[in-house]
């Protein structure tokens, strides 16, 4: 389990097809190999992968390399069949008891992959170092969009997300100054692939709905 809050960016050192539909990855991250464990769950880009090896980082940096490995369902769901060697990675570690819950819970379990139509730059503070605001125009995966909510909360690429106008299938998220500072979203432009978690309780309302007498 997660919370959307990416506490650091990775990236692929290595990129692996170990047939069909088996692929190895190797992610640099800063932190260290002494505060993971082999088995343990990360959220990258909102994919909940597990760690199967752990090794040094080979630039002399802090923190450590650690190996995922992602199987036919994570390949046809998500993009991560598409990430190559110098791919940035959002990262989160597994939710622990007693940790804050800043942003929403999250599974892991990417949905779909949504479609970035458009990007409205807001004009920048002077005094903001970040540079601008910017609000992302989404459209949501196939069957989705009724799981989405104007001020309902949505995780995008492992990032939890506020919507803030839902049309059709189409949905808009404000990206503040300080998320492009930690996150991939800086390098997000129109016509990118993103990874979509809709919210766990949207989903469980909508199938106990579905489950009553006459619908």
């Amino acid at each position: 389990m997660f919370t959307g809050i990416v506490t650091a960016i990775g990236t692929v050192t290595q990129a692996r097809k170990m047939g069909p539909s088996l692929k190895r990855l190797a992610i640099s991250c800063p932190w260290e190999a002494d505060g993971i464990e082999i088995g343990a769950s990360i959220a990258c880009a909102g994919v909940c992968l597990t760690v199967t090896a752990l090794s040094p980082r080979e630039d002399g940096e802090p923190g450590c390399v650690f190996q995922v490995e992602a199987a036919a369902e994570t390949l046809s769901k998500t993009l991560v069949g598409e990430w190559d060697v110098g791919t940035p990675i959002n990262l989160e570690r597994s939710l622990k008891m007693g940790d804050e819950l800043g942003g929403h819970l999250v599974t892991g379990h990417v949905d779909g992959v949504g479609s970035i139509i458009k990007v409205d730059a807001i004009a920048p503070d002077p005094d903001e170092p970040w540079g601008a605001t910017a609000r992302f125009h989404i459209r949501a995966p196939q069957g989705l969009a009724r799981f989405i909510a104007a001020k309902g909360s949505i995780c995008l690429d492992g990032t939890s997300l506020t919507v803030n106008t839902v049309e059709d299938d189409v949905f808009t998220v404000l990206l503040i100054p300080h998320s492009f500072s930690v996150t991939t979203w800086g390098q997000r432009k129109q016509g990118d692939g993103v990874h979509v978690e809709v919210d766990l309780m949207a989903r469980y309302a909508a199938r106990l709905a579905e489950a009553r007498p006459g619908g």
